[in-house]
């Protein structure tokens, strides 16, 4: 424990057991109503689960997929989902997994700042919304399952160092290094980082009477290094998960406006004003923490942001073919940051209580917000999934989902909505990740080139620089029609409707339709106007695309 108030000290409504259980449960609201969480990447990871589950069982998996059991740091819900789907069903598996997370990162904060500061400081409530961050809501379950059991582990690394169980915590933390590690590398890494810190710190702190420059500090960082020792046997993993072929490039690093994008990122989900305000409202805090004389920062915690800062910046975008890998780390950059605030001694219970007052409307409003914004979303998928009503199981499916060039703030998050046609009909998808290496899963239609995996069903309505996207029209008369049984297009921009030639309405609502492919029936040939404003840059694209696959 580093400060923090005397045991006698009364507790505060704010540092009891009872606000977490409540803080908890308060973060689980949002995904109750919601029959399938509103997370843009989450049903394309659901279909994969549907392949793990039923790839022996139904035949025609095996001739569209490969699925092949790997050691590799990216299993988190893979693993999950064996014992509790045959209880639950898939999709309330999944559901109560997702569910769980918020709370678990909510806690972890929580536990973290009664750790290091000896009480739950009332700054500590403005970092209870980033259970719901921006990497949370794109859908990297296994990322975001990683980080909460990170949090919570490194709570218990700091509480077995306070009641002096080193050994103890030796042999226990070896396999909570690899069980985070295995639920993705993210957490692990992110658990080796904040544990690090921490010894450093109170390796420093027992040599702070003596004298000499190396007793002092770099004596601290050996015994440090020495400490982690128990977090390093994953490293062992990896080298053998990366040393065989995978996929995929590591780039794109020193990104500066990405990263300052990011980090204004850290909240986004549907409203920018109200999502961007919240962040300012974190940093204002954090500023208030350099500024007011009743705050001050934890040296223990303010080391651990520290570190994290230094990560976030030396990461490149990209890691093994996998984007936004600094973009995953902000919010938990922030966190810490934010845990790392407390009251200075003898600051007024009053100013503490206002503080917590404040910290608490703060998450509220937020969870409100988030609340309502994935009841808009469900709404928007039930009426999409409508369309899977039509579609036989085992039906060979190809999806085109409506996007913009623009990077919208509010995601449809429709991108891999059709991977629920592969949770509930066993169809084909096209939204399917193919990197050999970086998942489970690989792609083996060979038949549906190039129209086989991820992105092949994001459609647009010109071509986009820097994306694989294809115009809505390219993608309606060139896909292979005898690989095809049907055709969802969902909300897509405006096409030549001359483009559904061969193409029978089976279902439609507003501009979103499902069609039976007339094999029969030639397709419409393509005219200038279909491969939008840059044709030359199309051709360009779909030759690369038919390289790469």
């Amino acid at each position: 424990m580093e400060g923090g108030e005397p045991a006698a000290a009364r507790l505060q409504w704010w540092q009891t057991r009872w606000f977490v259980l409540a803080a908890a449960l308060i973060c689980a609201v949002p995904l109750l109503w919601p029959e399938v969480p509103p997370l843009v990447d989450l049903p394309g990871h659901m279909a994969r689960y549907r392949v793990q589950l039923g790839h022996g069982e139904y035949p025609w998996l095996a001739e569209w997929y490969n699925f092949r059991w790997a050691l590799i740091g990216n299993l988190g819900v893979d693993l999950l989902i064996i014992p509790l789907a045959p209880i639950f069903g898939l999709e309330l598996a999944v559901k109560l997994i997702v569910l769980a997370i918020p709370p678990m990162i909510a806690v972890g904060f929580l536990w973290i700042a009664r750790e290091v500061h000896g009480r739950i400081p009332a700054t500590a409530l403005f970092a209870l919304p980033l259970a719901y961050s921006y990497p949370f809501h794109f859908g990297f379950v296994n990322f975001a399952l990683s980080m909460a059991l990170a949090l919570n582990a490194f709570a218990l690394w700091l509480r077995m160092a306070r009641t002096g169980h080193l050994t103890l915590r030796a042999v226990v933390f070896v396999p909570i290094a690899a069980v985070i590690w295995l639920a993705h590398t993210y957490g692990w890494g992110t658990l080796g980082v904040l544990c690090f810190s921490a010894e450093l710190i109170r390796q420093h702190d027992l040599r702070r009477d003596r004298d000499g420059f190396l007793q002092r500090w770099a004596v601290p960082w050996v015994h440090a290094g020495i400490a982690c020792l128990p977090l390093a046997p994953p490293a062992l993993l990896m080298v053998l998960w990366r040393s065989g072929h995978v996929s995929g490039q590591t780039g794109d690093w020193l990104n500066w406006r990405a990263k300052v994008m990011w980090v204004t990122m850290i909240l986004r989900d549907r409203w920018i004003g109200f999502d961007v305000a919240s962040v300012a409202v974190l940093f204002m805090v954090l500023f208030k923490g350099l500024r007011d004389p009743a705050i001050q920062y934890s040296r223990n915690l303010s080391l651990s942001a520290l570190f994290l800062i230094a990560v976030f910046v030396l990461l490149p975008r990209i890691v093994f073919g996998s984007a936004y890998a600094d973009m995953r780390l902000a919010p938990f950059m922030l966190g810490i940051a934010l845990i790392a605030l407390r009251p200075k001694p003898g600051v007024s219970t009053r100013a503490a209580m206002t503080l917590a007052i404040a910290g608490l409307a703060f998450f509220l409003v937020r969870i409100g917000g988030t609340t309502i914004s994935f009841w808009m979303y469900d709404r928007v998928y039930d009426r999409e999934l409508k369309a899977l009503d039509h579609v036989p199981v085992g039906a060979r499916l190809v999806s085109f989902v409506g996007e913009t060039c623009n990077n919208e703030w509010k995601m449809t998050r429709l991108q891999h909505l059709p991977g629920l046609a592969m949770v509930r009909r066993l169809a084909y998808t096209n939204d399917q990740w193919s990197m050999p290496g970086a998942q489970l899963l690989t792609v083996r239609y060979r038949a549906a080139i190039p129209f086989s995996h991820d992105p092949s069903q994001i459609v647009t309505s010109v071509k986009c620089s820097r994306e694989w996207w294809r115009p809505v029209g390219v993608s309606l008369a060139r896909f292979p029609r005898k690989a095809f049984d049907y055709v969802w297009v969902i909300r897509p921009p405006a096409y030549d409707k001359r483009l559904e030639a061969g193409l029978v309405p089976v279902w439609r609502d507003g501009n979103s339709a499902l069609f039976k492919v007339d094999h029969d029936v030639p397709r419409a040939q393509l005219t200038p106007g279909d491969l939008g404003p840059y044709p030359d840059l199309y051709r360009h694209i779909e030759t690369m695309v038919k390289k790469t696959s």
